[in-house]
């Protein structure tokens, strides 16, 4: 067979060079973060939502660092996320916020050893004719998503569960809203008729909420990776993930031309350009079209030019002539800055880093 053949068998598999961009990852922060939710929980426990690949952070490199800061408490959302955490944490350590929707839900959980989080009388049903063991429970005190109705908890599926964690869901933790005091009073209503061994209600602005919101566990997500719910946790939060991108092109720009899509952007002088491998694809959104800027490893602020696009981005670097092709920038991007600019949550500007991005 030759090597023109056609056939991809007739080639080499070479290794996949590095990526020209990334998404760099403080596990030092993201740890000191977990320790700060810790003392702020007092004498509850402190878990971690690690759902949505930890927010966009990668699994793989959240849940050791968390482990090393003492958690011992992780939360998925769907069960196709439980494999990359159990490849760092053991199987008791993890619940699963949809429960089992499917029998075939049931005995992966059973098969695993991970616990389902139950949502209904339905999928309590379903968790005991399936051989049942330990779970957690949601209720439902006001959030009117996921978890069991209050007046659903006399229930006799309810009462055949062997329930580890009882929960529910604060709904404005982030706002001085009367639903959090409502939450409270019906979750606290509901413990003394159900029987568990942990008590939670509290994320990560419901830690900020004051110590009776805290109960045995809480399950902070968003300030563990760099995000800010409430201004009482700005000092304690650090940054986890940054983007990072190369310096993929060096052009002249001549003064009187225009840059990128649009024609947004016209040069008043001559100007030098990076164009980065970053997009809207990456999660570099198109908000940061002309308010952006990058830093190189001298602090040199470099400001972006015209409309963001799909996989690249330009960069006025004319104050920075060392810049070469290769060299590396990294955008400023704090989470609550960039909620503001762009109109998003700081939940979605962290869930919508793209693939390219996370791999690199």
């Amino acid at each position: 067979m030759t090597a023109d053949s056609g056939d991809p068998r007739a080639f080499p598999h070479p290794s996949l060079p590095q990526p020209p961009l990334r998404l760099a990852f403080d596990a030092e922060a993201l740890g000191s973060n977990w320790r700060a939710m810790d003392r702020l929980s007092k004498g509850a426990r402190t878990g971690a939502a690690v759902k949505a690949d930890a927010y966009g952070t990668g699994v793989d490199r959240a849940v050791p660092a968390l482990i090393k800061a003492g958690c011992r408490d992780f939360f998925v959302a769907h069960w196709s996320e439980v494999p990359a955490v159990l490849a760092h944490a053991p199987a008791v350590s993890i619940s699963v916020l949809l429960g089992p929707m499917t029998d075939a839900d049931a005995r992966y959980g059973l098969e695993t050893g991970v616990r389902p989080v139950i949502n209904s009388i339905e999928q309590a049903r379903r968790w005991v004719d399936a051989g049942g063991g330990k779970c957690d429970l949601m209720v439902d005190t006001g959030m009117n998503r996921l978890g069991l109705r209050v007046g659903d908890i006399s229930d006799p599926a309810i009462a055949a569960l062997d329930i580890e964690v009882l929960m529910s869901h604060l709904a404005c933790a982030d706002e001085d809203a009367p639903l959090n005091a409502q939450q409270w009073q019906a979750f606290a209503d509901v413990l003394p008729h159900v029987r568990h061994r942990s008590a939670s209600l509290a994320n990560s602005a419901g830690i900020a909420l004051g110590d009776k919101y805290h109960f045995d566990l809480t399950r902070p997500g968003l300030a563990l990776y760099g995000g800010i719910p409430r201004s009482e946790l700005a000092e304690a939060v650090q940054q986890v993930v940054t983007p990072e991108a190369a310096i993929v092109q060096i052009r002249r720009v001549p003064a009187g031309e225009t840059i990128g899509y649009g024609a947004t952007f016209t040069a008043a002088h001559d100007m030098r350009v990076a164009i980065l491998s970053l997009g809207y694809a990456d999660g570099y959104l198109r908000c940061w079209s002309g308010l952006g800027a990058f830093t190189a490893q001298d602090g040199a602020v470099l400001p972006v030019l015209g409309r963001v696009s799909m996989d690249l981005t330009a960069v006025d670097i004319t104050a920075a002539p060392h810049l070469q092709e290769g060299d590396w920038l990294r955008a400023e991007y704090s989470l609550a800055d960039a909620a503001q600019a762009s109109g998003l949550s700081q939940y979605e500007l962290l869930t919508a880093t793209g693939p390219r991005l996370r791999r690199g």
